[in-house]
């Protein structure tokens, strides 16, 4: 997500820990290091899957060998991975995650295409029926594009869900958070609500992300009807530059990680952590900060050692 103008999951019931987030001003630089260390030593519910090394982009085919290694990296912090495509070697990512004996969100990439659509959904219910996917997600924030009309993505979904009957595999649709406000069929089609919450892109000061993060999972709520939900996506920029009062940068991305992991935590909350690898083909989609998201930087070395 970017700005643009304009059986595994937390019990039905809804009452928050009212968790604070840690004062910068209270940490040396190299004491926050250490607390980040700490905390991701601690481990996450789940990471969100990069790809691409320097000089790759979308539409480039990966090998199993790159993904193999990369998903070796992430197994000592995480028990689950998402992915975002089945084809052009993300495909791989699922496959090797149940290799290194890991849990796996699995995206069906949905635009505009509509011959890559139908590979996307066969690659999904493949993936599925091999049983390398324990939460389907059909779509990725394909409203907040405007690639598809409701209706489109509807029927992805409800093809999904028919393929996968039987198998026990809940079917979702991954978009940012008021779109399930906006849309209740969303809600009503799927298994599993699964939102992004990004305060950085809504410019919001780091000092006041965390609450501003509770409160968007707070309308996620809601919107869920009581079912379950996953927060699929978050994160902090550790350079970049900045959007209104939200500034990219170390001791930013450093507290904002560690603040996220605290409270989701303390609550219950499944979280996808985005992203796992800083890639330096975002800088086109997102401007310079979209290099920058990940908690390993692009030659695969962990940040803020």
């Amino acid at each position: 997500m970017s700005y643009r103008e304009g059986h595994y999951f937390k019990k039905n019931s809804y009452s928050q820990i009212a968790t604070q987030g840690i004062d910068l001003s209270q940490y040396s630089l190299e004491e926050l290091k250490a607390l980040w260390r700490k905390t991701l030593e601690e481990g996450m519910y789940g990471i969100c899957f990069s790809m691409y090394e320097d000089g790759q982009r979308p539409g480039d085919t990966i090998t199993e060998a790159q993904v193999d290694r990369r998903v070796g990296i992430l197994k000592p912090y995480t028990k689950w991975i998402r992915s975002f495509s089945c084809i052009e070697g993300n495909e791989h990512v699922p496959r090797m995650a149940k290799k290194h004996g890991l849990k796996t969100l699995v995206g069906a990439w949905l635009g505009d295409d509509k011959d890559d659509n139908e590979k996307e959904i066969e690659g999904l219910i493949q993936l599925a029926k091999e049983g390398c996917v324990d939460v389907a997600a059909v779509g990725n924030e394909v409203l907040y594009r405007n690639d598809l009309t409701l209706e489109e993505l509807v029927g992805y979904i409800n093809r999904v869900k028919d393929a996968l009957a039987g198998l026990n595999i809940p079917v979702g649709y991954v978009d940012a958070y008021y779109e399930f406000s906006r849309h209740p069929i969303l809600v009503e089609s799927t298994d599993v609500v699964l939102a992004n919450l990004y305060p950085y892109w809504e410019g919001c000061p780091i000092e006041y992300a965390l609450g501003h993060m509770q409160a968007m999972y707070g309308q996620v709520v809601d919107a869920a009807q009581g079912k379950p939900i996953i927060i699929t996506e978050t994160g902090w920029p550790s350079q970049g530059g900045g959007l209104r009062g939200a500034i990219a940068g170390e001791e930013a991305a450093m507290k904002y990680f560690i603040d996220a992991m605290r409270w989701t935590k303390e609550n219950e909350i499944p979280i996808f952590y985005f992203s796992s690898f800083d890639e330096s083909w975002k800088v086109g989609p997102e401007g310079e900060v979209g290099a920058y998201w990940g908690l390993w930087d692009k030659h695969e070395n962990l940040k803020y050692n």
